[in-house]
């Protein structure tokens, strides 16, 4: 009987802890202000939003060579936006660092909403 009690304990104690995987919660928008709605704040914003969407939309798994990838193209992406001046990317921690033309500095994170980065309201050049 004693066995069978720390058994369960044991088991109920390794239930309760949380994984590694650091990706979902990160890209999870839930809580979040919903990502049309910042987008519409001006054009750099839209354009935070749209990095965002192509990063979550390259993401395939969370090994290295995958990570490496997801992060290129959102990187090519942000660099093809007309107001981006700059780009750091951190592969370890899912976040770019964006530097726009006025001189606003931001991170980005994937935002994993379903939308595709093309169609982010408020793009500059989009109808």
């Amino acid at each position: 009987m004693r066995r069978l009690a720390l058994m369960l304990a044991a088991t109920a104690v390794l239930g309760a802890c949380r994984t590694y995987e650091t990706y979902p919660r990160l890209s999870d928008q839930e809580g979040l202000m919903p990502a049309d709605a910042y987008a519409q704040y001006d054009p750099e914003a839209a354009q935070k939003i749209a990095i965002g969407r192509k990063f979550a939309e390259a993401f395939t798994s969370t090994e290295p060579a995958a990570r490496k990838a997801q992060t290129e193209a959102a990187v090519a992406y942000a660099k093809s936006l007309p107001d981006v001046t700059g780009i750091t990317a951190d592969t370890l921690g899912y976040w770019l660092t964006v530097q726009f033309k006025s001189g606003w500095r931001v991170a980005v994170s994937p935002v994993a909403d379903g939308v595709k980065a093309e169609e982010t309201k408020g793009l500059p050049g989009a109808k």
